[in-house]
């Protein structure tokens, strides 16, 4: 589970991805492209009651932006939004908190 962010530090992370994005749809990219650099891969959680290790961060057509989950010689997409994060959370889990607060 992510720490509590006060959500002036939240703010200032969307301001930070979305700096030079001005359409919606450029700064959900944006926020792609942050959350593949930021988000410290690989790290395991649990999806389902399955281990699995998220591998990367993508941003997928018909999916948006996703965790790469692997789990043995199985491949899936899930949600950003969606996946549980472990505990303690991998370094850079405060960019997910600033997007789910972009994308509310």
């Amino acid at each position: 589970m992510a720490p509590d962010i006060p959500r002036a530090r939240l703010d200032e992370l969307i301001a930070e991805a979305t700096v030079d994005a001005y359409s919606e749809e450029e700064q959900r990219s944006a926020f792609a492209a942050v959350l593949h650099e930021e988000i410290e891969t690989p790290f395991q959680t649990t999806v389902l009651g399955v281990p699995v290790t998220v591998t990367a961060i993508t941003d997928a057509p018909g999916t948006g932006i996703a965790a790469v989950c692997r789990s043995g010689k199985h491949r899936q997409l899930i949600g950003i939004l969606d996946l549980p994060l472990p505990d303690p959370p991998p370094a850079g889990a405060e960019w997910i908190a600033a997007y789910r607060r972009w994308n509310r």
